[in-house]
């Protein structure tokens, strides 16, 4: 607790007309003082300084006792404010130490240390300063390791938070980066099955169009087949014919000779007796030719040059 120093100067400085009255003031005010009634201590203080204009450094203290009793902080500071310059250090020191009390709070505590110290220097017998100067170190010592441990809590909870923070974005972006994959890979999904069916329509559609190229070809294989054989018996059948014609004219060319009994008559004849003309007897005989008429010609007898008539036959 701080201790606080009351002390009541009583030097006065008056004139002689006035000595009575003040000191009536001054005796007013004392005993209101020790009897707890403050008000009416700084009614007869505030009455001596201000209505009499008597200046005295003592009722100055007096007054600034009275103020701080009453809780009038403001009121008592401008009182011992006034006496931080007396050339008296007894008083000063006490004036000083009254400022330390009213900075006592846990926001001006070092305002408080500093006072105390100057009340210390004013004067360094103020055992009562001195305890709470070292009162105000203790408290101050204790105020910044708690304002220490407070701004470690904050820094460790500061660190916790962003840590969690960190890792909740490192959770969010892990489970963003996985709906990606998982949509990637859907899509990715999506379109191989696209592409893999667009393949196996292509492989359809190429198998397809490789069985009908396939059925064509073999369409038109066998008809090329039919179409040969076609012209085959087509050629066979005429070279049949042909040949059957031809042994059929020289077995009645050989009937013939035979029943008349004379030499074969000569190609001309045969032909004007077949009413077939040279040009077209050569187109035949080429015909023949190209459908093998080997066969033909070596069955063929070659007709002799006509003998003349007058001349005998031998």
């Amino acid at each position: 607790m701080i201790k606080l120093v009351f002390i009541f100067l009583m030097t006065w400085t008056i004139d002689g007309s006035d000595v009575a009255k003040v000191n009536g003031l001054k005796k007013e005010g004392e005993k209101a003082f020790k009897a707890g009634n403050y008000t009416l201590a700084a009614e007869k203080f505030s009455y001596l300084i201000d209505s009499m204009n008597i200046d005295d450094e003592n009722a100055v203290l007096n007054l600034g006792h009275s103020y701080f009793q009453l809780g009038k902080n403001e009121e008592a500071q401008n009182q011992y404010m006034k006496l931080i310059l007396s050339e008296n250090e007894e008083l000063k020191s006490i004036a000083y130490q009254q400022l330390g009390a009213l900075s006592n709070d846990p926001k001006t505590l070092q305002k408080a240390l500093s006072f105390f110290k100057s009340a210390l220097k004013a004067n360094p017998r103020n055992e009562d300063a001195r305890y709470n100067y070292e009162l105000i170190k203790k408290k101050l010592t204790e105020q910044q390791d708690q304002d220490q441990d407070q701004e470690n809590k904050d820094d460790q909870q500061e660190n916790e938070d962003q840590k969690d923070q960190e890792k909740q974005d490192q959770e969010n972006q892990e489970g963003d980066q996985q709906g990606e994959n998982e949509d990637g890979e859907s899509q990715e999904s999506e379109d191989q099955n696209e592409q893999s069916s667009e393949d196996q329509e292509g492989e359809d559609g190429e198998q397809d169009q490789n069985q009908e190229n396939q059925q064509e070809g073999e369409n038109d294989q066998e008809q090329e087949q039919q179409q040969n054989q076609e012209g085959q018996e087509g050629d066979q059948e005429e070279q049949q014919d042909q040949q059957n014609t031809d042994s059929q004219e020289g077995q009645e060319n050989e009937e013939q000779e035979q029943q008349e009994g004379q030499a074969p008559p000569s190609t001309s004849d045969k032909l004007k007796e077949m009413n077939i003309s040279e040009e077209k007897a050569k187109m035949i005989l080429e015909a023949l030719k190209n459908s093998e008429i080997q066969y033909i010609q070596q069955n063929r007898r070659r007709p002799t040059n006509n003998q003349s008539s007058d001349k005998p036959d031998w």
